[in-house]
């Protein structure tokens, strides 16, 4: 596939690097040739230094025979822009728009962005904010992604002593919790992927990845890691977009506090902020942080644009005796180094990013698109189409699919049913299979999968 991205930000930069391994044929644009070095030296893309809305820029980056255009700059007005006329001039298939401001979301009922010729918006700081929530609503969860319109969801969690499935097998789980059907995808001791089975024993430390339904994963997280305390009183270092997004997300059912060091920026989050407490200052600062009772608080997010910063203050706040502790982090080997160590939680809002945008550019016809484990494995939810004759996947039992090792069917979405995959379930075309996927190079196979023949058409 042909794509064009404009922008060598954090947010492109980081697309790139993934889209890039995929064998795309990548085009970048920026108006600061440095970055744009930076990816060259690293990757087999070609840059191009300029204004990408203008035409011209555009005409000499390829507009007129790319597939897909990523305006990904952090300036709303530009990707717009570009949208319009990679769409007017150069009838690009695809333009998919980085929106930071919800005023062109939301004003005239969402038709503004039609206006620019914009198939889809993508905003990184509601997607971040999405996915902290929802660590939220599963206390103890390392990671937690939703398919099937939110009717299924994928967890990632750390097994602990006390967790009624600790050192079980896990062919006892229908009988331990069976009001909760669930499907463990997969294993994780310390590095090494386990392929569970029946006789598979969970072990105190491991990271276990299961799906469920909805409504079933908080008893199964219960198993997992016995009874948690629920969440009352949160603090967030940072009151920038992702800051004052997740607070307003969360003064209606917590106690929220947000440090902030601009003062000018505490004064816009009073007045957009209800039961909210901002606090000028750093989440850095220890003195602060004891007088506000950080040894009380439930949860501390440190959500700055400094990665230096979110991790210093998450140690601190730790230390201090704050019960859990989630950093935002950009760079993934910093998130290697740190999580399930003393931070919690390290959360990369370009990896988060990245999977909307995968949806998109995957063949078959792909829902969803989630990286987990830094980005080195992936869950994936896709709608099987065609026959037993046009389909690898229709009429066929699970065990009969050739799926490559380390991949599975974890579950089955057929109409509003969240079913787990057996071994002896037949796939109807309509169904949406959620896959789990252990390695990233085995994406093309899984995708082969979906793909219908040519009598389907």
């Amino acid at each position: 596939m042909k794509i064009l991205v404009l922008g060598g930000g954090q947010v492109g930069a980081s697309v790139v690097e993934n889209l890039a391994s995929e064998a795309n044929d990548i085009t970048v644009i920026d108006l600061d040739a440095a970055p744009l070095k930076l990816l060259q030296d690293r990757l087999d893309i070609q840059t191009l230094v300029g204004n990408a809305a203008h035409p011209s820029v555009l005409q000499a980056a390829g507009a007129a025979d790319c597939d897909m255009l990523l305006a990904l700059t952090r300036d709303d007005e530009t990707n717009l822009v570009a949208c319009k006329i990679a769409s007017s001039l150069f009838n690009v298939p695809t333009k998919i728009a980085r929106v930071r401001s919800a005023d062109y979301v939301e004003h005239g009922d969402g038709h503004t962005l039609e206006q620019f010729g914009v198939d889809t918006t993508l905003c990184p700081e509601q997607i971040v904010t999405d996915n902290l929530y929802r660590l939220f609503t599963c206390p103890g969860a390392l990671q937690v992604v939703e398919f099937a319109n939110g009717r299924a969801q994928l967890v990632a969690v750390r097994a602990h002593t006390g967790g009624e499935l600790v050192g079980k097998t896990l062919d006892t789980i229908a009988d331990d919790i069976p009001d909760a059907e669930c499907r463990i995808s997969a294993v994780y001791r310390g590095d090494r992927l386990i392929i569970p089975d029946g006789k598979t024993v969970l072990d105190s430390g491991d990271e276990v990845f299961f799906v469920a339904a909805t409504p079933h994963v908080p008893a199964i997280l219960r198993a997992l890691r016995a009874s948690e305390t629920p969440i009352k009183r949160v603090m967030i270092a940072g009151g920038g977009n992702i800051g004052f997004r997740l607070a307003s997300r969360l003064e209606t059912d917590f106690e929220v506090k947000v440090i902030e060091k601009r003062r000018e920026r505490c004064e816009w989050l009073t007045e957009r902020l209800g039961s909210t407490l901002v606090l000028h200052g750093e989440g850095t600062d220890e003195e602060l942080l004891e007088q506000e009772y950080i040894d009380e608080m439930d949860m501390f997010c440190a959500l700055t644009n400094d990665d230096e910063d979110n991790i210093m203050s998450a140690l601190l706040a730790k230390r201090m005796g704050a019960r859990r502790v989630i950093a935002l982090v950009n760079r993934l080997s910093y998130a290697d180094l740190l999580q399930g160590d003393r931070i919690d939680v390290v959360l990369s809002p370009h990896l988060s990013t990245i999977g909307s945008l995968l949806a998109y550019i995957r063949r078959g016809d792909i829902e969803a698109v989630h990286p987990l484990r830094r980005g080195k494995v992936e869950a994936l939810e896709a709608i099987v189409h065609g026959d037993r004759k046009t389909s690898r996947l229709v009429g066929r039992m699970i065990q009969d699919v050739d799926l490559p090792q380390g991949c599975y069917i974890s579950a089955i979405v057929r109409d509003e049913r969240v079913m787990m995959a057996h071994h002896d379930q037949v796939v109807e075309s309509g169904d949406h299979l959620i896959v789990f996927v252990a390695r990233r190079r085995q994406v093309r196979k899984v995708e082969q999968l979906f793909e219908v023949k040519l009598g389907f058409f």
